[in-house]
């Protein structure tokens, strides 16, 4: 399996992407068959694994957790921030108040069974809050131990730039897909290249394996 750098985080080219092992396309699946699907995956070299809290919410968080547990020094887990969750359920918007970003820290390091989290990333750019505040609080955790890097997803040019004065390099690590809106999102392609691959636009989904992805989509 070949390696990518992602900041000062190296995984593998290939990565599971794990939200639809809690039924975010259908029915949810066996519950144990996920499990012995994750551990396969990193039998076969991959070692880099995506979640987020909103994805459940919350069991696909516990889904990862325990596949991984045993192999937990062998892999880098991703997951994410930055939309609402209230009584166990997605209110369609989205919030990175550092002190909701702080509760969805703290609750996956107990559902992803670590001391750790390696990849943290904004789900979502959240307008009412000032990136400034966004990035100073991660910053925070990574200074606490409880996170080792910084991303962000649909983000702009001028929002990644604005976290990474905060969160200075190399903690501001990966940056996902482009936010189909922005004009400059080819540049920042080229700026942040080798922290995040962009995805095949010639692939579809249905040329991937079920959740499947070389470091792209959500």
């Amino acid at each position: 399996m070949q390696k990518r750098s992602l900041g000062s985080l190296e995984v593998s080219a290939i990565g599971l992407g794990c939200m639809g092992m809690s039924g975010a396309y259908g029915e949810r699946p066996d519950k144990d068959a996920m499990v012995a699907l994750i551990r396969g995956a990193v039998e076969r070299g991959v070692t880099f694994f995506d979640t987020a809290e909103v994805y459940g919410p919350f069991a696909n968080e516990e889904l990862v957790g325990e596949a991984l547990e045993p192999v937990r020094d062998r892999v880098v887990i991703a997951t994410k921030f930055g939309w609402e969750i209230q009584d166990g359920q997605r209110t369609g918007r989205v919030t990175s108040r550092p002190d909701s970003i702080r509760r969805a820290v703290e609750g996956p390091l107990k559902r992803l069974r670590t001391e750790t989290i390696d990849l943290v990333y904004q789900h979502r750019v959240d307008p009412d809050v000032p990136m400034e505040d966004v990035a100073g609080t991660v910053k925070e955790l990574i200074d606490q131990g409880k996170v080792r890097a910084f991303g962000m997803s649909e983000a702009g040019v001028a929002n990644i730039r604005r976290a990474d004065r905060t969160c200075v390099a190399p903690r501001t690590e990966a940056v996902d897909r482009a936010d189909p809106r922005d004009d400059q999102a080819a540049p920042r392609r080229r700026e942040h290249r080798g922290l995040r691959r962009e995805a095949d636009p010639g692939r579809t989904r249905r040329d991937r394996a079920p959740g499947v992805t070389d470091h792209a989509r959500r």
